[in-house]
Parts: C-alpha cells; structure tokens; sequence
C-alpha cells in the first residue's frame, strides 16, 4: 500500500499563489504516476496534473500555464505551484498516487486540502 499526506492548501486571494505537497510512503517503489484531483463542491472530481515516473506531465487545460506539477524523489514528494489562481479554481484538492499490480491500476488518495480562493 502506498500512503500519502498532503499539506499546503489554504485561503489566497485571487491572482495569488500556493504550493501544495504530497509526502508518499509505503510501496513507492511500485508507483507509476502521481498527480493532483480536485473536486468541488457539486461537481466531479477531475484530474488537474499528473506526472508519471518516465518525467512525462500532463495538465487539464484550465492550469495550463498557471500550475506546475514537479517532484521530489529523494523526498518522495510530489509538489502543484499554483500560480494566478482564479474565482474556478477552489476546491479540496487531492493527491492520487496509482500502481500497477499485475495489470490492474491501483490509486492511493491522500485526506484532502482545501484551496479556497478570494476575490
């Protein structure tokens, strides 16, 4: 099992930034990918930024430009600068970490982090 403990969310104003961590622990070694979701209130949770173990980086189009997923490997931390954040982007955001176990994809989640923005 892999476990994961998010830190950094909070209260920004709009055009402000914050920097989101995700520490992983357990079976890292048999991870592929990590990213960060969200979710919102009412909405589904959606994919914001993935990074798989090869460096490849995937954004939803939303963050494009404006959020930067980076990790750490000898901390084991995954880490979302978000940068000029807007009235959309608030919600709890949540790290994802998956697996493969004989074929099958396995995610992890962490508790969650609110990211509620002013305007």
């Amino acid at each position: 099992q892999v476990q994961l403990v998010e830190s950094g969310g909070g209260l920004v104003q709009a055009g402000g930034s914050l920097r989101l961590s995700c520490a992983a622990s357990g079976r890292i070694f048999s991870i592929n990918a990590m990213g960060w979701y969200r979710q919102a209130p009412g909405k589904q949770r959606e994919l914001v930024a993935v990074i798989a173990t090869d460096g490849s980086i995937n954004y939803i189009a939303s963050v494009k430009g404006r959020f930067t997923i980076s990790r750490d490997n000898a901390k084991n931390t995954v880490y979302l600068q978000m940068n000029s954040l807007k009235p959309a982007d608030p919600a709890v955001y949540y790290c994802n970490a998956q697996r493969l176990v004989m074929g099958v994809r396995i995610d992890s989640w962490g508790q969650g982090t609110q990211v509620t923005v002013s305007s």
